[in-house]
């Protein structure tokens, strides 16, 4: 009798086994929210620092979470954490994914690099950049035999390839019409936003950009085809000038499928079509894509070593030249830089002012005169499209590289650029890359 009044007051005053239910419905979710922690909190606990380098690409091992496809996958369930908002930021869950921290932070306890991997892709993110996401060695099934892939329909059909009369002419005309061809260009603001930052003038060595050229990129960019093919090569390389290239039967696989995708586009039907009219390419369309293949994989000297650069490599992945010189040689493909950015190699330091006063860059501009480093090293000034497709600059170029010369002056849309062209004797390219004109 005396246990059931003692059972029956501790029931009136809220107590259980010691415990009142008030303190029992606090402290509940503290309890639930300590055991479950966001993708922010795990990448910045700095528990997990085992890092393995995959493909060029940062690979995370140990810690929590699944594999998927053997890759791990951390923190996708968002979470709100009043105390720690401003530090971290909010996430937003898109496709199972959790994007945190998108404002600039500094925090110098804490690792420098953010990143998770799951389904394919990496969000990466260092205290001056935004957060990105960059494929992570999605493209195995580009290393097979490329009779054995999957391509794309020929593209764009109804559009007028044929070259007329004034663009056979005229090299200007020509170049405006690939411009007019690249359906596959991006929209500024649409499918992706960059920050120019603040102008400065060349020989200005200091760091005039608080944040990253690109603030963000939409994720189904790199799943294009021909976006992804060229991603899928941008590995293939070492960036250090006058080292032996050693091309795997896999990465001869990746660049023959590449050129075999891009070849059923508007801009390479066009412009195979434009040098079978001048008796430069064969009509045969196989022996167009084999020299292509040439022209852009086929390997040469540079820097005092042999079969150590290529024309692809130089114009579009970068080298870096040494022997006490430490400088960034190509490197003027804007897919290039973002995936570089997003890891961290590249530091945007701002926009080369134009020759004209009241052209500065703004988000809108697909045509960008910039510094950056690379790796650490200093590249002073630079020049790269914004947006363009794989297929357009290859076009672009070759075209230029066959039927101008060493300055080509042209109207693309809104820009008047030069083509700057360099040869390697008579059949190789040395470097190409635009020049923004006033």
């Amino acid at each position: 009798m005396e246990d059931l009044v003692h059972g029956l007051i501790n029931v009136a005053l809220g107590r259980d086994g010691g415990r009142r239910d008030g303190d029992r419905a606090q402290d509940s979710p503290a309890i639930d929210q300590a055991s479950r922690s966001t993708w922010a909190e795990v990448v910045s606990s700095g528990q997990d620092e085992n890092e393995e380098s995959f493909s060029g690409y940062s690979r995370k091992e140990g810690g929590e979470g699944t594999t998927d496809g053997g890759w791990e996958t951390v923190g996708h369930k968002k979470e709100r954490h009043p105390s720690r908002r401003s530090e971290e930021g909010e996430g937003r869950s898109d496709e199972g994914w959790e994007t945190v921290g998108h404002k600039k932070e500094h925090r110098p306890s804490r690792r420098s690099e953010e990143e998770e991997v799951g389904g394919g892709w990496q969000t990466a993110g260092r205290e001056k950049h935004h957060q990105k996401k960059i494929p992570v060695d999605n493209w195995h099934k580009y290393k097979q035999p490329p009779v054995e892939q999957e391509y794309i329909h020929e593209a764009d059909h109804g559009l007028n390839i044929e070259p007329s009369r004034e663009e056979l002419a005229e090299l200007s005309a020509a170049c405006s019409k690939l411009w007019d061809l690249d359906s596959n260009r991006l929209i500024p603001g649409k499918d992706y936003e960059i920050d120019c930052g603040e102008g400065k003038k060349v020989y200005q060595k200091e760091d005039v950009a608080s944040e990253s050229l690109f603030r963000w990129l939409n994720d189904d960019i790199f799943r294009r085809p021909t976006y992804g093919r060229f991603c899928s090569l941008l590995d293939n390389y070492n960036p250090n000038e006058g080292y032996k290239e050693v091309v795997t039967p896999q990465e001869k696989h990746e660049q023959d499928a590449f050129i075999e995708e891009i070849s059923r586009t508007a801009p390479i039907r066009y412009l195979h079509k434009y040098l079978v009219s001048n008796g430069i390419a064969p009509e045969d369309y196989k022996e167009f894509k084999r020299m292509m293949i040439n022209l852009w994989f086929g390997l040469h000297g540079r820097g005092g070593g042999s079969s150590c650069s290529s024309a692809f490599e130089h114009v579009f992945v970068g080298e870096i030249k040494g022997r006490g010189k430490n400088e960034v040689s190509g490197f003027h493909n804007w897919i290039q830089f973002y995936m570089e950015e997003a890891k961290g190699n590249v530091d945007y330091q701002g926009y080369v002012f134009p020759r004209r006063r009241g052209q500065c860059p703004d988000s809108e501009t697909q045509l960008l005169t910039l510094q950056f480093e690379w790796n650490g090293i200093l590249k002073s000034v630079s020049s790269s499209f914004i947006g363009v497709s794989p297929e357009f600059e290859i076009a672009l170029y070759t075209l230029c590289f066959f039927m101008g010369g060493e300055d080509n002056h042209i109207l693309l849309g809104p820009y008047a650029v030069n083509i700057k062209c360099y040869r390697l004797g008579n059949d190789r390219i040395g470097s190409v890359f635009p020049i923004a004109e006033s």
